[in-house]
């Protein structure tokens, strides 16, 4: 199979589903070595077998609507783990060793974690990945990366899948599909051995065509609720900001455990689930009062450098300390004003008196307390802590309260808050 034909986003999510290598190389030679992304024109994969693509293919991921080239996408999926200051620095020192021999693309903070969940096979769609090449709806683009998300091999470009719909097309059907004898339809049958002119039905038809209503898309719309509800645009993911102070309880490190799971473990603990260098999880909940038949995925990030303004619109909660600086680079940096928009949480130990400033701010900032963590070789984590599941449920029981008073619902998040 030519390379030109082979789906570079496919064989990436496919090569990393099934761990084989991908060497950033300086030809498409098999025998070539591995060299520095700013030296390399072509990225080789071994998986199904040797292929290599120039390094600045034009993917199905769009950014701004404008395509984006292998090199950016595959340099993104190499810094995953890393901040979003570290990640732009290292593109940019990237671009300086590539001169103008290229340019690696900066991703958005919602694009760049779109682009890692689609690639590490956590989700089987994207609202920056175009379909394949003839796929109308969708469903070839989706089967395909259900595919590669399994290690299976990545169909061509363009190419359907097989009948049933479960993997690629196999060579021998190929063969026998290419001797069907074709039959012909309505538009075919009307193509004789010698041209027909019918430009004569088009102006009797005009007569007809300009009486349409101008309502009537509208009106077939609403006819069809299915049609209705595929041209919705897709519900964006609602956020929620963490305190970066040190002296918060809840940290990136073991936020995930806390929310999902209903059980606290210190950050620093050796039990804490999240990798210290993570700057952005995602963790998804059934709110039952908004959407009983999926899931919600929440984005769970410590600062909001990266935001755009629209991205406040989608911030459901805030989890504080007490301390005023955490808000400096808010687009509400007074508290006050802060919590009349956006739900406030603070998370002490139990027993204990929260900060006077957590006080001050009112009802509209919840306080919760847990149990002091401790440790023993002999203690089982989950029936020691359970107590953390009642505080976690009461914390989701406001976010949900808030998030519908705000305006979430199954289908549409609020433009503002």
């Amino acid at each position: 199979m030519a390379t030109a034909e082979l789906d570079p986003l496919l064989l990436l999510r496919q090569s990393i589903a099934s761990g084989a290598a991908i060497r950033p190389t300086t030809s498409d030679d098999a025998a070539a070595g591995e060299v520095p992304l700013s030296q390399a024109t072509h990225l080789t994969f071994s998986t199904p077998s040797h292929i290599a693509l120039p390094i600045d293919t034009q993917t199905r991921f769009a950014s701004n609507d404008t395509p984006v080239d292998l090199r950016s996408i595959y340099f993104a999926w190499l810094k995953r783990e890393v901040a979003i200051p570290e990640y732009n620095a290292s593109a940019s020192q990237l671009n300086d060793e590539l001169g103008g021999r290229g340019q690696v693309r900066k991703f958005a903070f919602v694009e760049r974690l779109d682009l890692i969940t689609w690639l590490e096979g956590a989700s089987e769609e994207s609202e920056y990945i175009k379909p394949l090449a003839g796929d109308k709806d969708g469903s070839t683009s989706t089967a395909a990366a259900a595919l590669a998300s399994k290690g299976a091999a990545a169909p061509a470009i363009g190419a359907k899948l097989g009948r049933s719909g479960k993997g690629a097309l196999d060579p021998r059907l190929a063969v026998i599909y290419n001797s069907e004898r074709k039959m012909g339809d309505r538009n075919s049958v009307l193509r004789g051995i010698k041209p027909t002119d019918f430009s004569h039905v088009r102006k009797s038809s005009a007569i007809f065509m300009s009486k349409k209503p101008p309502q009537a898309s509208a009106t077939n719309l609403s006819g069809n609720p299915e049609l209705a509800t595929r041209q919705k645009q897709r519900r964006p993911d609602p956020i929620i900001l963490l305190s970066p102070s040190a002296s918060s309880l809840l940290r990136m490190t073991n936020i995930k455990s806390f929310l999902e799971a209903g059980q606290f473990v210190p950050s620093d603990s050796l039990s804490a689930s999240s990798s210290t260098s993570a700057s952005m999880l995602h963790i998804n909940r059934l709110m039952k009062d908004i959407d009983p038949s999926r899931p919600m995925r929440f984005i769970l990030v410590e600062g909001p450098e990266q935001f755009k303004p629209e991205y406040w619109s989608r911030v459901v909660a805030v989890f504080t300390t007490g301390q005023s600086w955490q808000f400096k680079n808010y687009k509400w940096s007074n508290p006050t004003e802060l919590f009349r928009h956006v739900l406030g949480v603070y998370v002490g130990w139990r027993g204990e008196q929260p900060p006077e400033s957590v006080r001050s701010w009112g009802h509209r900032v919840l306080n919760v307390g847990i149990d002091r963590f401790k440790e023993s070789a002999h203690a089982n984590l989950e029936s020691s802590r359970w107590r953390d599941h009642e505080v976690v449920e009461h914390i989701w029981k406001a976010v949900e309260s808030n998030m519908r008073s705000k305006g979430w619902r199954r289908d549409q998040a609020p433009t503002s808050i």
